[in-house]
């Protein structure tokens, strides 16, 4: 299984957010830190902007913050949103599937009790539990006054 570069991002740029909680973070910033570029992280931003789980700011100050709580954010809830548009194997995609063995296997039963089991255990895990006393982390996003995030650029 392999995670698509949107979730990737998602969740870089969410925990971004997160370790600058009360900050306006900008979309340059984030793609620095998280090895992305900015035309697609754009993309990713506002996929999180219409799910509500950050809130865009227009303008020469604007930037992008967390809508709620780390703490209120599912990591599960994330990997729904962005992993949603990808079948996970050709038999769940209804429209392009052509695999003859589709009516007597057995397999798409299973692997799709494994992708539930799957988001659950990420259901139970929130943006918070990934930074809270994560000092590595912070030390690598953190925007303090005086001090760019990203400190290895």
């Amino acid at each position: 299984m392999r995670l698509t570069v949107r979730t990737n991002l998602a969740m870089r740029t969410l925990m971004f957010c997160a370790v600058n909680d009360g900050q306006t973070v900008q979309k340059r910033q984030v793609a620095s830190c998280c090895n992305a570029s900015e035309a697609h992280l754009g993309v990713v931003i506002n996929q999180l902007s219409h799910s509500g789980f950050v809130e865009t700011i227009r303008g020469r100050k604007g930037g992008i913050r967390l809508a709620c709580k780390p703490s209120e954010v599912s990591v599960g809830s994330v990997f729904r949103i962005f992993e949603a548009g990808t079948p996970f194997t050709e038999c769940f995609d209804g429209a392009e599937n052509q695999c003859p063995m589709v009516g007597a296997c057995r397999l798409r039963g299973a692997l799709s009790k494994a992708l539930d089991a799957f988001y659950e255990a990420l259901d139970d895990i929130t943006l918070q539990d990934l930074v809270q006393d994560n000092i590595p982390l912070e030390h690598l996003l953190t925007m303090a006054p005086g001090r760019q995030a990203c400190p290895a650029e």
